[in-house]
């Protein structure tokens, strides 16, 4: 089990990972709609600023910063996963 440690600090910058569930898959460069309407929906609850994001075909990687007084991460990564269905850690 991995043990992360994290220095939550309000309107930090994270860069995080995401995986498809099937690592064969090509959905987020074939689907990119989704992904796009997915962030726009996040971006209305849990608002952040895309510094960088690299969509391959079956991962991403992201650079946010979170708005002043904002900690946390976790949740807004979060709420883009529940909104794309075919993702996991």
């Amino acid at each position: 089990m991995s043990e992360y440690r994290r220095y939550y600090i309000k309107g930090g910058t994270w860069f995080f990972t995401v995986n498809l569930r099937n690592r064969r898959s090509q959905l987020l460069t074939t689907q990119y709609q989704m992904l796009r309407h997915a962030i726009i929906k996040v971006k209305r609850d849990r608002p952040f600023e895309i510094n960088a994001w690299v969509v391959l075909p079956e991962h991403m990687h992201c650079i946010w910063t979170l708005p002043e007084g904002d900690d946390d991460f976790p949740r807004a990564g979060g709420k883009l996963k529940s909104n794309l269905p075919m993702l996991v850690d």
